[in-house]
């Protein structure tokens, strides 16, 4: 009995903020999917497949063992766990949420945030690869897996913490007065914080690119080449994305940090933001596909490789990681792929 009432008191005490923040809700209700949740899982499940392409490319094709694509595969599986943790999401939340405990909240809202905190470092981390790649003549030294590993690191070990930031107490459980509207058991001042951060870090990412681009057509462009600044101009994109995408929703979390209570109604249609700015994990891998050839040849292929394993056919030749992604058009059950001659190709974006 005592296990039942603590349920209860902690689910009573969700309802209790959310009421706070938002119009008056009832308790109660069957948990169920919606068409509208269906379609939204199935999209993210679109987008989970998505970025798992990448990382079996990035991780089977050698010419893909670059700092770069090191960094773009963090990228993706950030995107990866972003469109579990917003499956998470849809499913706990409407009725369902008032069967969590306020820590299943915290979990189910930190994950959240903790994916999109680590899609920003990750891009923070390939602007600063691509700076250091640039500006020195060796690109990179000994030290480069160092380097990699502390970067990759960072990113996620800062990600952990903004998202696990609510748990651990700055959270507005005894504080009503400073609650979120969008997030009812969230700190108002945790809330303009987050947004705080991801702007400055945002604002930081472009000024690095600016100035790599003024390095690269100054005195330092022969260094360069043509080659980075297609790579270049595909990482820009990858960034426009992202802010196109999160703008929206970091502009209501502002609104959110500053407005008073109940007097901001858009706050009641955030769901809707939240759910545009999911499409930039969707969005990533096609720009991948479309900006770069040897990603799109190695796309074609391993999901050549997919079919075949789907169609029951010998599968250990496709397990095979490559050097080159030149042999896609011998993704064939007839040939052998160990013995593909190794080719040495640049990677090509166009």
């Amino acid at each position: 009995m005592g296990s039942f009432y603590k349920d209860y008191f902690n689910s009573c005490k969700i309802l209790e903020h959310y009421n706070y923040t938002k119009d008056k809700l009832e308790k109660g209700g069957v948990p169920s999917l919606g068409p509208i949740t269906v379609v939204i899982i199935v999209f993210c499940c679109f987008i989970i497949l998505e970025n798992l392409l990448v990382l079996v490319s990035v991780w089977r094709n050698k010419k893909f063992h670059s700092a770069m694509y090191i960094f773009i595969g963090n990228l993706a599986f950030s995107d990866l766990l972003a469109g579990a943790a917003f499956i998470a999401n849809v499913v706990l939340s409407g009725p369902a949420t008032f069967l969590l405990t306020p820590l299943q909240w915290f979990v189910r809202e930190g994950t959240a945030f903790a994916t999109l905190a680590a899609s920003v470092f990750s891009l923070l981390a390939i602007a600063i690869e691509r700076h250091v790649a640039i500006t020195k003549v060796k690109v990179y030294s000994s030290d480069k897996n160092c380097r990699m590993v502390l970067l990759i690191g960072a990113c996620w070990v800062i990600s952990a913490i903004v998202g696990g930031l609510p748990v651990l107490g700055w959270n507005c459980m005894n504080n009503l007065e400073a609650c979120s509207t969008v997030l009812p058991l969230y700190s108002k001042r945790y809330v303009f914080f987050v947004v705080t951060i991801f702007t400055l870090i945002l604002l930081s990412i472009v000024v690095l690119y600016v100035r790599i681009y003024r390095i690269v057509r100054s005195s330092h462009a022969e260094m360069a080449g043509s080659q980075t600044m297609a790579l270049l101009r595909t990482v820009t994109f990858v960034l426009g994305a992202f802010i196109v995408c999160w703008l929206p929703a970091f502009i209501v979390l502002l609104i959110d940090a500053l407005c008073p209570r109940k007097s901001c109604t858009i706050l009641y249609q955030s769901k809707y933001f939240f759910a545009f700015a999911t499409l930039n994990s969707a969005i990533n891998p096609l720009i991948y596909t479309l900006r770069s050839k040897d990603m799109r040849k190695e796309f074609l292929r391993v999901l050549c490789c997919w079919g075949m394993m789907g169609q029951g056919k010998p599968a250990e030749r496709c397990m095979i990681p490559l050097r080159s992604s030149s042999s896609l058009e011998r993704c064939s059950p007839k040939q052998d792929l160990t013995t593909a001659p190794f080719m040495k190709e640049r990677s090509t974006f166009v």
